[in-house]
C-alpha cells in the first residue's frame, strides 16, 4: 500500500505511485499492461487537450465507453484541470443520454465510435440541436471519423505541465470531480456530485480496510460509470499501488479468459457475477489459490451463492460490501473475522470515519435489532444533487444522507439489511427504480394504469414485473411493450415481465397497494 497520508486530490494518489514504481502495471487491458508512468503521461496528455479548448474549473466533460482505458484517461485528467466528469452508458437509450447530458450542461463527450452494432458518430450527429450545451466530440477507435473529432487529436496534444500546475493550483479537496446519476423515486435521474475529498474517503477507507498493495491483481468488470467501478473498484487500487484487470464488460467467458492470462488476487462483483461465473466450466482451471479476497455487494449475500464461492476459492477472504452513489462508494464492509453467518446475514460494519444511524420512522434511533433507515454521514457523502435543490434536501441534512434502505444493527453492530423504504430494486448489480420505467409506460396509448414492483430471481437477484391496465378498447399485448420499454430504457430496466389487469388494488385515497401485487403467486413469464 502507498502512503496515504497528504492525498486528498485525486490525481495525488496517481503522482505517488509514478514517484515510488512508475513501471508498475496501473492496468492489464486486452492482454496490454498499462504502467502509473503511461497513465500519468497520457492523461496529461489528454489535461492539455481539453485546456486548448477552453475547459476549467467546473466544466463537464461527458464519458460514453466500455470498461477501456480511455475511460479513466479522461477521469484523471478531468481531476488534474478541475473539470467534472459526468458518466454515460452505452446502455442509456436517447432519452436517458439525451436529459443527463442536457441536465447535466456537457459541453464535450468522448464516445467510441462503434459499440456493436451502434454507430455513435452517426448517432450523435443526429441528435444536433437536440443537445445544445455539447460543443465537441471526440471518438475513439475508427479511421473513418472526421479528422476533428478524432480522439487521437486530443491525446497527441503537447503537454504544457506548466498549464496543468496552474489549473491544479484553484483546485481543492471539496470540488466536484465526477458526476453519476442515480435514478430517483420522482423517476428523473439525479446527478450525484461526487468531490475528490468524498471519493478519496471512501476509496481509502476500503484500500485501508482491505490492504490492498502493490501486488495485488484486481478483475474489474463492474461497469465504470457507477461508484462500484470507478470508486470501488479502480480507485481504491490505485490507492493501493496495485494492479487492475480492465474487463470491457461482463462476459462470463471472457472474464475467465482474462483471469486465466493474469491470474487475479481478487475477484469484485455484484452477485449476479459471481452466479455466472461459477457456472463457467472453465472456472476450474483458474489458480484458484491465489485468489485472496473474494468481494461481493448490493445485498445481503445468499447463502448457497457464498458456499460455493468459498468452495471455489479456498483461500479467499469473502466479504460483503455496501454503499451508493450517495456515498460515492462503499460505506460498509465485512470485518476480517466475520464467520459465514454474519457474511451471509450482513453487510458487515461502518468502514473508519463512516457514521451510521439507523432512524425509525418518527425520527428516533432504533433499539438493537430494531428496524429503521440507514442514514450515513463522513467525509464519504456527496454534495448533494446537481440543480435539484427539492430532492438534495429530502436526500441530505446536517451531513447525513437518508439512504432509503431498511436495516437494523445487532449487538456486534454488524448490519442486516431488511428492504427498500423506496421501492427500487436491484436487477444484476443495477439499481431500478419502478416509477421510472411506469412513466415510460403510461406515454404508451394503450396503458391506462401501471405498477412495477422487484420479484426475487435466482441469478439477477430481483427482476421488475410490471402490472398494466389498458385502455378500454386497446389490447396491447406483453411483447409490445417490452419492445416499446427496449427502445426508451437501459437494458437492464427493461421489464421481465408484463401482466395485464382490469384494475390494480387501491387505497380510498386513490393509491396503488403494491404490497398486494407482492403477494401474487409468480406468474408464468410473458418474455424478454
Amino acid at each position: 500500500m502507498i502512503e496515504l497520508v497528504n492525498i486528498d486530490r485525486v490525481w495525488m494518489a496517481l503522482k505517488r505511485n509514478v514517484a515510488l514504481q512508475p513501471d508498475h502495471p496501473a492496468l492489464i487491458y486486452q492482454g496490454r499492461a498499462i504502467t502509473f508512468s503511461e497513465l500519468d503521461r497520457d492523461s496529461d496528455h489528454l489535461a492539455c487537450g481539453l485546456l486548448d479548448l477552453g475547459f476549467g474549473k467546473g466544466d463537464r466533460l461527458g464519458m460514453l465507453g466500455l470498461n477501456q482505458p480511455e475511460w479513466l484517461l479522461a477521469y484523471l485528467a478531468a481531476a488534474k484541470i478541475g473539470a467534472i466528469l459526468v458518466g454515460l452508458s452505452v446502455r442509456y437509450r436517447d432519452s436517458e443520454i439525451e436529459y443527463i447530458v442536457n441536465h447535466a450542461k456537457v459541453r464535450a463527450i468522448i464516445a467510441p465510435a462503434v459499440v456493436g452494432d451502434m454507430d455513435y458518430v452517426a448517432y450523435f450527429a443526429s441528435m444536433g440541436a437536440r443537445l445544445p450545451t455539447v460543443q465537441h466530440y471526440f471518438f475513439m477507435g475508427s479511421s473513418a471519423v472526421p479528422a476533428d473529432q478524432r480522439f487521437d487529436l486530443l491525446l497527441a496534444t503537447v503537454v504544457d505541465q506548466a498549464r496543468i500546475d496552474r489549473a491544479q493550483s484553484s483546485i481543492v479537496p471539496e470540488d466536484p470531480l465526477v458526476l453519476i446519476y442515480t435514478s430517483g423515486t420522482t423517476g428523473r435521474p439525479k446527478g450525484a456530485l461526487i468531490t475528490h475529498r468524498s471519493q478519496l474517503a471512501s476509496a481509502v477507507a476500503q484500500c485501508s480496510h482491505l490492504g490492498l498493495r502493490s501486488n495485488d491483481l484486481q478483475m474489474l468488470a463492474l461497469p465504470l460509470n457507477h461508484v462500484g467501478g470507478l470508486t470501488c473498484g479502480f480507485l481504491a487500487m490505485l490507492l493501493g499501488g496495485g494492479t487492475s484487470l480492465l474487463i470491457p464488460t461482463f462476459s462470463p467467458k471472457q472474464v475467465i479468459s482474462d483471469m486465466l492470462s493474469f491470474p487475479p488476487t481478487i475477484v469484485v462483483g455484484v452477485p449476479t457475477m459471481h452466479t455466472l461465473l461459477l457456472r463457467e466450466e472453465a472456472i476450474g482451471q483458474l489458480d484458484r489459490q491465489r485468489v485472496r479476497l473474494v468481494i461481493t455487494g448490493g445485498a445481503n449475500a445468499d447463502p448457497n451463492l457464498l458456499q460455493q464461492l468459498q468452495q471455489t476459492f479456498p483461500k479467499a477472504s469473502v466479504m460483503n460490501l455496501y454503499g451508493l452513489s450517495e456515498t460515492s462508494g462503499a460505506a460498509l464492509m465485512s470485518p476480517w473475522d466475520s464467520d459465514f453467518d454474519a457474511i451471509v446475514r450482513t453487510v458487515g460494519r461502518p468502514l473508519p470515519g463512516v457514521e451510521l444511524r439507523i432512524v425509525r420512522p418518527d425520527g428516533r434511533d432504533a433499539a438493537t435489532g430494531e428496524a429503521g433507515e440507514l442514514w450515513i454521514r463522513g467525509e464519504l457523502t456527496v454534495a448533494g444533487y446537481i440543480d435539484m435543490p427539492t430532492e438534495s434536501a429530502n436526500a441530505f441534512f446536517d451531513g447525513w444522507v437518508r439512504t432509503g434502505d431498511l436495516g437494523c444493527r445487532d449487538d456486534e453492530g454488524l448490519v442486516t439489511l431488511m428492504g427498500r423504504s423506496k421501492e427500487m430494486y436491484v436487477q444484476g448489480g443495477f439499481n431500478v427504480y419502478p416509477i421510472e420505467v411506469e412513466n415510460v409506460l403510461l406515454r404508451h396509448p394503450d396503458v391506462l394504469m401501471v405498477a412495477g414492483i422487484g420479484v426475487p430471481d435466482p441469478v439477477l437477484g430481483e427482476v421488475g414485473h410490471y402490472y398494466v391496465v389498458p385502455k378500454p378498447g386497446s389490447q396491447p399485448s406483453a411483447e409490445s411493450l417490452i419492445d416499446y420499454c427496449r427502445r426508451l430504457l437501459a437494458d437492464y430496466k427493461v421489464p421481465r415481465q408484463i401482466l395485464f389487469r382490469d384494475s390494480l388494488p387501491m387505497t380510498p385515497t386513490g393509491k396503488i397497494v403494491k404490497a398486494r401485487l407482492l403477494e401474487e403467486p409468480p406468474a408464468a413469464p410473458s418474455g424478454s
